[in-house]
């Protein structure tokens, strides 16, 4: 198997929460080249911005990933890419993850703006309580809170509320519709912040590709199983690309 897939991060937590998914991924997939890539450092909430960035700085013709908000740029790129992106897969990532009229299988708009007021009083505290909020529903929560919070970097307060209100404005829902290249979605059946209830809905929107529901597993899915989701991404990517 030789490809490359490029992972983004989520929302405030940086790529060490990736790090041991993509370290399994290494060990599991021969031949496939794992990369780990930061989210734009802006301060513009305009996703277009944070997407011309993006598109600007990672290398062509590879396969998109990522986490959470990171997933859900890695959608819309692929989407803009077309037949320039080999494939894409996310984690824990809703096609809008505030609600629409048309879109309720998503974080509610007040618990989402309780968030972005209690980031905008105080980041820092903020994301420690995300990072909890993002260990919720797997099996060893309390392990996996200590291990975010153990890991966060350090973010301007600016790019955090930017982040935000991209997470916000997105709606990914065209994107899944019009990439026809392969696609895998892995949601979690104990996700705090994105509902499992959006994995069949999500399945409706794809031309071509895969849903599937994590048991035992919250919003922080990469840290508590990284070998099993290494080993459906792995195995995924070895058909998508005919090695099977």
């Amino acid at each position: 198997m030789s490809q490359h897939l490029i992972l983004l991060p989520g929302w405030g937590l940086g790529r060490a929460a990736l790090e041991p998914l993509a370290a399994a991924l290494r060990e599991q997939a021969g031949g496939l080249a794992v990369e780990l890539a930061d989210l734009p450092a802006l301060t513009s909430s305009d996703p277009h911005d944070w997407l011309d960035e993006l598109d600007a700085r990672l290398p062509q013709d590879c396969w998109l990933g990522g986490w959470s908000l990171g997933g859900m740029l890695a959608t819309a790129l692929a989407a803009r890419r077309g037949a320039r992106c080999r494939g894409l897969v996310t984690l824990a990532s809703n096609a809008c993850f505030v609600p629409r009229a048309d879109w309720p299988q998503a974080m509610t708009a007040e618990t989402f703006a309780a968030f972005r007021a209690g980031c905008a009083d105080d980041a820092a505290a903020t994301l420690k309580r995300f990072a909890l909020l993002c260990a919720q529903g797997g099996a060893e929560a309390r392990a996996v809170g200590r291990q975010l919070q153990q890991g966060l970097p350090a973010q301007d307060a600016a790019q955090l509320l930017a982040g935000l209100d991209v997470l916000a404005a997105l709606d990914n829902r065209a994107a899944l519709a019009r990439f026809a290249g392969p696609q895998l979605h892995l949601l979690a059946e104990g996700d705090a912040l994105v509902p499992a209830a959006a994995a069949e809905a999500l399945l409706a929107l794809l031309p071509v590709g895969e849903v599937d529901l994590l048991e035992q597993s919250g919003h922080a899915c990469a840290l508590e199983q990284p070998q099993a989701l290494a080993e459906l991404i792995a195995e995924f990517i070895r058909e998508a690309a005919g090695d099977a």
